[in-house]
């Protein structure tokens, strides 16, 4: 068992470890509002928009993490609501205007970052870093998973009949408009204190896999919160063993990792999985059957000899 054990005899691999842990929880709880929700390309978007405010905050302030933090905010909610603007003064769909706001933004950063004066590689942000987190990153990624976790499973019953039937919830009190605004900012935080461990490429594959997974395998909306959120924290947890034992970059091990066990849902799930839809379909009295056995023998003695 010490190849097991020989990573936690580093430092920086605990502190690694601990970081991919509360992200990959982090992740895995928030990507349930976002599969439920269908804010998969508001995610997309949102993540590739963190990369100018990023750049912006190296060029203000260097290597500063809270430089980053603001640069990043900042660039997400420009995104978010001029993709509302443009969308409602024009013809223009919300999907449409995101999708165009969000690769200018895109192309915004990767310009700035040539302008940057510290020494900063771009493939840390787009494709992740997370041996590169210090200290104060391990602490705002701690902070920030102490802030969304509690908030949303304070909020999860008003969360619930607003993703599900905003009317309904609007006629019960529920103040919908706020809730989204909500989901939105913690959307926004979970992304940012994961761009350096994940990067703005990866970011989508480890918000939306643990929940898709938990969705095909359960019909609960606490298995998918609870359950995101593990599938998130033990594929955070086997992709960085995986990129230490092998060499390979972090982040894309991780999503690799989350892909797995989502293909396994996919093809395995007793209930949704491709191989149960393969199967030929038993006849609904023979189903009847099967739930009351006792029924069944009895018809069976009935019969005529």
């Amino acid at each position: 068992m010490d190849w097991l054990t020989e990573p936690f005899q580093h430092e920086f691999m605990r502190r690694v470890f601990v970081g991919g842990a509360l992200i990959g929880f982090t992740n895995g709880f928030l990507g349930a509002f976002v599969v439920l929700r269908r804010l998969a390309l508001m995610a997309d978007s949102l993540s590739h928009s963190l990369l100018p405010g990023l750049a912006v905050g190296f060029i203000l302030f260097g290597l500063a993490p809270m430089g980053m933090f603001f640069g990043a905010l900042v660039a997400a909610l420009i995104v978010a609501i001029g993709a509302q603007l443009l969308a409602r003064s024009s013809r223009l769909k919300e999907d449409t205007a995101l999708g165009l706001l969000y690769t200018v933004a895109f192309s915004v950063g990767v310009v700035l970052i040539s302008f940057v004066k510290v020494r900063v590689s771009l493939m840390h942000y787009t494709f992740g870093n997370i041996l590169g987190l210090s200290d104060t990153d391990l602490w705002l990624i701690w902070g920030i998973a102490l802030v969304v976790i509690p908030l949303l499973t304070a909020l999860q019953r008003p969360l619930l009949l607003t993703l599900f039937d905003p009317t309904v919830a609007m006629s019960q009190g529920v103040r919908v408009n706020f809730l989204n605004l909500l989901l939105m900012a913690a959307l926004v935080l979970t992304m940012i204190a994961s761009v350096q461990a994940i990067g703005v490429i990866m970011l989508l594959g480890l918000l939306i896999a643990p929940a898709a997974t938990v969705y095909l395998l359960s019909d609960s909306y606490a298995a998918m919160l609870w359950g995101g959120g593990g599938i998130g924290m033990f594929g955070s947890c086997a992709g960085l063993l995986l990129s230490y034992y092998f060499g390979l970059p972090s982040g894309a091990c991780i999503v690799l990792v989350l892909g797995f066990i989502f293909s396994l849902a996919y093809l395995f799930s007793p209930r949704y999985g491709l191989i149960r839809r393969l199967r030929p379909a038993r006849h609904f009295h023979e189903e009847s059957l099967a739930r009351w056995p006792e029924g069944a023998q009895d018809r069976g003695a009935a019969k005529p000899q």
